[in-house]
């Protein structure tokens, strides 16, 4: 039998617990605005504007600088890292100014995928060197909480059970030192929905994907109250035929949850995966509104199906600050309301808010 010995005091267990509730608080959720320079250059591109570190500095300034309304629905915000020592329009740093309107600042520390040797092109995730470091740099620097991405994919042989394994193995270990330097590790193991697999394929094996990542969180010793799990709803794969309701996504999404997230999680923040930003609230507000028990928060870590409108109507212009801030406000207020059961579509929704947002093989 395992011996318990000393690893978080009471003081750290407080610190890393109350953090996770403010991020999750009732009717608030992520903004996820650490796409890598390359994955920010992609959505760039799409508005044909240039991917310079100005570029990118004045759109997430744009992001950041919203008024109130994105204080009462988003909870955190995840940064890269040269966002983190950039600076606003005012001359504030971002971290400040997120800060200043009552949001956690988070970061996103691992290093992209490495492929499994004997795999059908599986992958594990790179940056557990030099981890603690860097943690223990960041929370110097004003974050709170941390995330880190494993992939999954669903096919004829996968996942296997050595990606299983590995990827449980390492978002643990990610977890562990996360909690020692004062950030709440954001556990995300992510099913692509690329294939054309049904519903029960992906709850099934969002299900077994699941169960190995809190067997192995229990193992590394992690302290479930101080942290939260973005996973994958369950849906069926991109290519497939038949098409399922939002209720239906809900129930599929929320049953693997109760058979395999402990109650001690205080929130699980949904990654949209692709949708398009109005599926993705909907899907978000029919999984609050599933008849059955729901031990944790259920809410959004949304970066493509937050911004996608913002980024359309911003097409790379001072002259449309306003409006793209206003099209990021809609999505965010409209996910804060689906985080409750409360989003009631009116029918009046942009094209923009429509678009599928997938990639696939998405890289971040």
């Amino acid at each position: 039998m395992t011996h318990q010995f000393p690893s978080l005091s009471v003081e750290q267990k407080k610190e890393l617990s109350d953090i996770a509730q403010r991020i999750v608080a009732p009717g608030k959720g992520i903004l996820a605005a650490d796409e890598s320079t390359g994955t920010m250059g992609k959505r760039l591109q799409k508005i044909n504007v240039e991917n310079t570190e100005e570029n990118r500095r004045s759109f997430r300034d744009l992001l950041f600088s919203c008024g109130d309304s994105m204080s009462n629905c988003v909870g955190g915000v995840i940064f890269f890292h040269e966002t983190l020592y950039q600076k606003s329009d005012s001359g504030k740093l971002f971290p400040q100014v997120i800060k200043d309107k009552g949001i956690v600042v988070g970061i996103k520390v691992d290093k992209g995928t490495a492929g499994l040797n004997g795999t059908d092109g599986e992958t594990t995730t790179q940056g557990l060197d030099g981890l603690s470091e860097r943690c223990a740099q960041y929370k110097k620097d004003g974050c709170d909480f941390a995330k880190w991405r494993s992939v999954l994919k669903i096919s004829d042989g996968c996942p296997s059970a050595l990606a299983i394994a590995e990827n449980a193995n390492v978002l643990a270990r990610y977890a562990s030192i996360c909690q020692q330097n004062g950030l709440v590790p954001i556990v995300e193991p992510e099913i692509l929905p690329d294939g054309d697999h049904d519903l029960q394929r992906c709850q099934y094996v969002t299900e077994k994907v699941l169960a190995a990542v809190y067997k192995a969180l229990s193992d590394h010793h992690v302290y479930l109250e101080g942290t939260l799990l973005k996973p994958n709803m369950v849906t069926a794969g991109h290519s497939c035929t038949k098409k399922y309701t939002p209720q239906e996504v809900a129930m599929a999404t929320v049953t693997a949850l109760r058979r395999t997230v402990p109650a001690a999680v205080p929130g699980i923040c949904f990654l949209s995966g692709g949708q398009s930003e109005e599926e993705a609230s909907l899907n978000l507000n029919a999984i609050n509104r599933v008849p059955i028990h729901r031990p944790w928060k259920l809410t959004f870590s949304y970066g493509r199906a937050l911004q996608a409108s913002a980024l359309a109507a911003w097409q790379g212009k001072s002259a449309n600050k306003a409006a793209a801030q206003e099209a990021f406000c809609k999505r965010a207020k409209t996910n804060g309301l689906a985080a409750k059961g409360e989003y009631n579509p009116s029918g009046a929704t942009d094209s923009a808010a429509t678009q599928s947002l997938y990639t696939a093989s998405y890289v971040y």
